[in-house]
């Protein structure tokens, strides 16, 4: 090729739970700013509105970053009082079917994209939506990659078919903190199996998206095989 430049990827990115996509596109600012010759990322909100809950942590709201803005979910643990707890073991979940839908209407709608980012409770969607284009269950996803930050199995029972299959063997960049106390690290660390060489970047801090210079190195060479 000539020394033209190449067109950014372009990314879907799935919100984590009691976020919109108003909202993680103004947490991961610092992440377009870093990437922004190379990606061009395209937000979606998820189908279900979370209910307002008096008991999420201080922590939990700072992380959504939503405040009383519309918070939305993909799933949710608890069919009864419709709320959603990633520690949480269930036998069933409510929701993730029109969740995927939605995924399907965006890819069909302002598609194609080249990979996926998820973060919190949309790193795990974005698991089972690579699970599902593994399984060739989808056949309108076609990502090249997959980024997974602060990802996690789920714990419902209803979920176990996206792990106990063949290894998911989509490109990963698996993105986790060592002072995380939303999604502990090592719950993270559990997803890493379910992918056929994934890779990892670590960060000292908490739950968000990192976007610091010391991350770029990582970011770029990952995202350079795809372009």
């Amino acid at each position: 090729m000539s020394g033209s430049a190449a067109l950014p990827l372009r990314i879907l990115c799935i919100h984590g739970y009691r976020q919109n996509a108003s909202s993680f596109r103004e947490k991961t600012g610092a992440l377009r700013k870093l990437l922004k010759k190379q990606v061009d990322l395209v937000y979606i909100s998820a189908p279900h509105q979370v209910p307002a809950r008096g008991d999420i942590s201080q922590e939990q709201e700072k992380a959504a970053g939503c405040g009383d803005e519309d918070q939305r979910g993909w799933w949710f643990s608890d069919t009864q009082a419709v709320s959603f707890d990633a520690r949480q073991e269930c036998e069933e979940s409510l929701g993730l079917e029109e969740s995927v839908d939605a995924v399907r209407a965006a890819v069909k709608e302002q598609g194609p994209f080249d990979g996926i980012l998820g973060f919190s409770q949309g790193a795990a969607f974005v698991a089972m939506l690579c699970s599902l284009q593994e399984q060739k269950l989808e056949p309108d996803f076609r990502f090249r990659f997959a980024i997974l930050v602060a990802g996690f199995r789920s714990a419902c029972a209803q979920h176990r078919r996206f792990y106990d299959g063949p290894a998911i063997t989509l490109p990963s960049l698996h993105v986790f903190g060592q002072e995380d106390r939303v999604i502990p690290e090592q719950m993270s660390r559990d997803l890493l199996p379910v992918f056929d060489g994934a890779q990892t970047l670590t960060h000292p801090g908490g739950h968000f998206v990192p976007a610091a210079s010391a991350h770029r190195q990582t970011y770029q060479e990952f995202l350079r095989k795809f372009q």
